[in-house]
């Protein structure tokens, strides 16, 4: 069951418009990196697992993700600051004027509609919970290369929160992996006289094979 809070996680603002950025935005609303990825993912990959500890974190997040959508969309529209009005706006999501009447649509920065096709679940919670931390990861380069390219004090203010939460986000799925690491496909499959093996593929190297007496141990996070 989810519940609507009236009040954002924090409020948003800008101080001036920028409909231009607002088209950059948009890849943090309906990009492959973005928040409605990331809560559809984690809600979907919640079903099946049975660890109710577990479950609930991923429900957790999925739901502060529907709420960072939420704000993410606020300052979209912040960011426009004009009526649907082609003289009023030298650059922007064309799309977002012919189609949605500006409204913060679920489509990237180059205007293609969100997909399912970007959620990644496999039912083995090991894999799910990399693929997640993977995930915060480019979540929060995608967040600093948008910082970069503002310099809208209130803008940078919510990038900053966002960013930070997806840091938080990824530390929780790390503490969930530990948990778990010795379970599913990392039990599965163990490390064996081949995984240990290296093949130079570099020939003829300058300085000799460095890794040839790399030790291969199974993931941690430790």
């Amino acid at each position: 069951m989810f519940r609507h809070e009236k009040q954002l996680f924090r409020t948003v603002g800008v101080e001036r418009p920028n409909p231009q950025y607002a088209a950059l935005l948009q890849e943090q609303l309906g990009g492959a990196n973005g928040e409605l990825k990331a809560a559809m993912q984690y809600m979907s990959q919640s079903f099946r697992i049975k660890d109710q500890q577990i479950k609930d974190l991923f429900l957790d997040i999925a739901a502060e993700e529907l709420g960072h959508m939420e704000m993410v969309a606020q300052t979209i529209n912040l960011l426009n600051g004009h009526e649907v009005d082609y003289e009023k706006i030298d650059a922007g999501e064309i799309q977002t004027h012919v189609l949605l009447g500006l409204n913060p649509g679920l489509i990237n920065a180059s205007g293609y509609s969100w997909t399912a096709d970007y959620v990644s679940v496999t039912g083995d919670l090991c894999a799910d919970l990399l693929s997640n931390i993977a995930s915060e990861q480019r979540a929060k380069v995608v967040y600093e290369y948008l910082y970069r390219q503002i310099d809208d004090k209130k803008v940078r203010e919510t990038i900053d929160f966002l960013l930070n939460r997806e840091e938080a986000h990824n530390a929780m799925f790390r503490e969930a992996f530990n948990k778990v690491q010795d379970t599913g496909s990392n039990r599965d499959f163990g490390t064996t006289k081949a995984a240990r093996m290296y093949f130079s593929m570099s020939e003829p190297s300058r300085g000799g094979n460095v890794f040839k007496k790399t030790e291969v141990k199974p993931p941690s996070f430790k």
